[in-house]
């Protein structure tokens, strides 16, 4: 009887727990100690977080920079516009090419005539081109033939301004009727003319021929442009700006700010400000114009520090 009532002890013993001030104590330290841990981790997770926010959005930024300057490099001469949208942004506008090459003129010698860029009469739409066939295999129908744009506000060398029917030369409405780009409307290659590199182009309207003073180019040179592209901001909901690309839509004068019908595509996003964005200038030179951009992002973290990059592009300015 003395034996089993010392193995029920023994085994009370054995199956006793842990108190209730023995819990408290523990978690109380468990606590104390991920406060410490706490302290000592937050500050280097914060920094990392920072420091990855500050790389994405840098990258970002140079990203934008190169893809703007890239689309800028192949602008048609004098045709960079900027202006403000009604919130005070900047907005950037300009008609890009696809290539060019050098039309027949009446000073070409031993060519044929019929087969010159008309700039005496509006009914002569056929002209022969010479162009890399390699380079012109781009050139759809619908594309815009420019020859020696001089840009907004020099009517008729402005590529904003777009003729849609045919002209009289001569006539009282001939000056309004002129221009200096014309859609294309029939392509054949290779030339009929038998000329190597040769291309034949058929106009829908022939607006060169209703100049009051002819105006082709010195160096018989032409540009295809498939349309216009632009840059422009939209506001976000916590105060900073998207940047968007937009190109598609209809070669209009004046500017539309941004334009309607386009297709667009987010180029940046969290801009700190969207005013004086872009900026150009053509005062150091006739020949070249210089595009500033200067953007200005933030990070996803309201800690993060905004970054700023700047750039400025030439853009090729001899008709």
């Amino acid at each position: 009887m003395t034996l089993n009532a010392n193995l029920h002890a023994r085994l009370r013993a054995r199956a006793r727990g842990f108190t209730l001030i023995e819990v408290i104590v523990s978690i109380v330290v468990l606590g104390i100690l991920s406060a410490i841990v706490a302290v000592f981790i937050r500050a280097p997770i914060l920094g990392y977080r920072d420091t990855v926010d500050r790389a994405e959005i840098t990258d970002q930024a140079d990203l934008a920079l190169r893809r703007i300057a890239r689309d800028l490099r192949l602008a048609l001469p004098n045709s960079v516009r900027i202006a403000s949208d009604s919130a005070g942004n900047t907005v950037m506008e300009f008609l890009q090419t696809k290539t060019g090459g050098r039309y027949l003129s009446i000073d070409d010698d031993g060519v044929d005539q019929t087969r010159i860029l008309n700039f005496e009469d509006p009914t002569d739409k056929d002209f022969t081109a010479i162009a890399s066939l390699g380079s012109f295999a781009q050139v759809a129908v619908g594309d815009y033939l420019v020859v020696y744009n001089l840009g907004p506000g020099l009517d008729p060398a402005n590529a904003y301004v777009v003729q849609t029917s045919s002209c009289t030369a001569g006539s009282a409405t001939a000056a309004n009727q002129a221009g200096n780009i014309a859609k294309i409307s029939k392509i054949v290659t290779p030339s009929a003319s038998g000329l190597a590199d040769a291309v034949d182009i058929t106009l829908a309207v022939n607006p060169f021929a209703c100049q009051a003073t002819p105006m082709p180019s010195p160096n018989y040179r032409f540009q295809v442009v498939s349309g216009a592209i632009s840059f422009y901001c939209t506001a976000r909901s916590d105060g900073t700006w998207d940047l968007w690309r937009a190109w598609g839509y209809g070669i209009v004068n004046p500017q539309a700010l941004p334009p309607s019908g386009a297709q667009t595509a987010l180029i940046a996003s969290r801009l700190t400000r969207c005013d004086n964005l872009f900026s150009y200038s053509t005062a150091a030179s006739q020949r070249t114009g210089l595009v500033g951009i200067d953007i200005a992002l933030h990070g996803r973290n309201d800690n993060t520090a905004a970054i700023r990059l700047a750039h400025q592009v030439h853009v090729d300015n001899t008709p």
